[in-house]
């Protein structure tokens, strides 16, 4: 009884190593990602405009992710990284228009508001980058890049890649952000929220909410714009 108990504890104690390892290694990964991109980043700055995807939000009580990314976008544009800001997010979670919540506190920290938009169709993060893309060109801005942490820039690479071209990657270096209890400044939130608002979670069963994150809903997109272009350019047939 003994051995099996003590071989029980050395199994728990390996496991437990392995994954403080395999953390370890993967936030060295993500950071060593983050600065390699944003040393590109600085040799082609300035772009037009970054993108900064969206976070549910609950009035007075901003989460560490929010913080984080409204902190970086005013570092980009504080450091002449962007001319622009686009905060994509619909009210997913919440009541609250998450692109709109975030564009009102980057405005509230100084950012011009005639600099900062948000894009509030997106529900998955890659509609974030896809919609907001949309957004950029009608706007007329061709040097896009998206500003997230490290994890959701890799997650997005493949897809930006293919559905996005020619969006660069501006991922938060730690070291660099300020990680401290920044406070968020308290807003005015009228505007963003949304009445009779019903939560994705009600809408759609987690595979649907799967398949938005995939992309889904952008790919559909995709193919009925594509159909639609080539049955305008189909010529007409007339009978004589």
């Amino acid at each position: 009884m003994k051995k099996r108990l003590k071989n029980f504890f050395m199994i728990f104690i390996y496991v437990h190593v392995f994954l403080a390892v395999a953390l370890l290694l993967t936030h060295c990964s993500f950071s060593h990602y983050a600065k390699k991109s944003y040393e590109r980043a600085k040799k082609d700055k300035p772009f037009d405009v970054v993108i900064v995807p969206g976070v549910p939000y609950e009035k007075e009580n901003t989460t560490s992710i929010m913080r984080m990314r409204v902190y970086w976008a005013k570092h980009l544009y504080d450091s002449g990284f962007t001319k622009n800001i686009i905060f994509s997010g619909s009210a997913v979670y919440t009541h609250f228009v998450e692109g709109i919540v975030m564009k009102t506190m980057a405005d509230s920290l100084g950012i011009p508001p005639d600099h900062t938009f948000a894009e509030t169709k997106a529900e998955h993060s890659t509609e974030n980058i896809y919609y907001s893309w949309k957004m950029a060109k009608q706007l007329g801005f061709q040097k896009i890049a998206l500003a997230t942490d490290p994890f959701q820039s890799r997650l997005l690479r493949s897809f930006s890649k293919k559905y996005c071209p020619g969006v660069k990657a501006i991922p938060v270096v730690y070291d660099i952000l300020n990680r401290e209890a920044k406070p968020l400044p308290l807003i005015d939130t009228t505007k963003a929220y949304r009445a009779g608002f019903v939560s994705i979670t009600r809408r759609e069963g987690f595979w649907k909410r799967f398949q938005g994150t995939m992309g889904r809903r952008v790919k559909e997109e995709r193919r009925l714009e594509e159909e639609l272009e080539k049955a305008e350019k189909k010529p007409v047939s007339t009978n004589e």
